[in-house]
């Protein structure tokens, strides 16, 4: 019994021993929404790719934590982290005031803009030529153009849409006046639909996105800021242009936009 009980203890020992020697859960989780080409994608195997993706990675790198990436839905972000699905947002995120609230972001990473795709036939210049009774405007639900769309917009109707492409469409087809959108996805959406939209890209609210993350992970903050500033010192933000952007940067080069990184 004596020998039993012994080799029982040891067994226990050895089994706290090795619970005590396994490391922490060290994974980075990000979340985005893999539905906005360039930056938030999936390739032909359905993996995650893009610019953010690619920035998750180098992120992760730069801390030594192995990055997984969570496909949510944009509106599902910031509740999924702040229940601590998980650790950070990149996804093309503004930072607004709104949302400081609720959450903390890294310093600014790119600069953009909202702007408008309208029908190749309308004839106008401005959101206020398209602010009029029994016109429609579409917005992505839960973007900083649905938030502007809500607090400006006051004859049209507002269209809110779960998808960047139904909203496409409803312009593509004359539907709705308007879809507000940011610059780079409005060039890019025209390219797509050149013989029905036509792009204004002069933006009328500037804006700034930001890495995402829980108000009490100061430390975390501290890191993605350090971080933010060694990438671009060391080329890395040129570098994702290039490889994602490099139509866009040469064209908004030409009709005179700075470029967003």
């Amino acid at each position: 019994m004596k020998l039993i009980r012994r080799l029982l203890l040891a067994a226990v020992a050895a089994l706290l021993a090795s619970c005590a020697e396994k490391p922490a859960d060290n994974r980075l989780v990000v979340g985005m929404e893999l539905s906005y080409p360039p930056f938030e994608m999936s390739d032909e195997n359905n993996a995650p790719t893009g610019v953010s993706v690619d920035l998750a990675r180098a992120l992760g790198d730069y801390l030594d934590r192995p990055v997984v990436i969570e496909n949510i839905s944009f509106p599902g972000l910031i509740p999924a982290l702040r229940t601590g699905k998980i650790d950070l947002i990149v996804s093309s995120m503004t930072a607004t005031e709104e949302r400081a609230q609720s959450i903390a972001f890294s310093h600014p990473y790119l600069r953009t803009g909202l702007c408008l795709l309208v029908s190749k036939e309308a004839d106008a210049q401005s959101l206020a030529d398209l602010d009029q009774e029994g016109k429609s405007i579409a917005v992505k639900q839960g973007t900083t153009g649905h938030l502007y769309a809500m607090d400006h917009i006051k004859r049209a109707a507002i269209l809110p849409l779960e998808k960047e492409s139904s909203a496409v469409l409803e312009v593509a087809q004359g539907k709705v006046a308007a879809f507000i959108y940011d610059q780079i996805s409005t060039y890019n959406n025209w390219k797509r639909h050149s013989e029905t939209t036509r792009p204004l890209l002069k933006p009328f609210k500037e804006e700034s996105w930001a890495v995402g993350m829980r108000q009490d992970d100061q430390e975390l903050l501290r890191e993605v800021n350090v971080f933010l500033q060694e990438f671009r010192r060391s080329g890395g933000f040129e570098t994702l242009g290039d490889r994602y952007l490099s139509e866009e940067k040469k064209a908004f080069q030409e009709m005179g936009f700075p470029f967003f990184f």
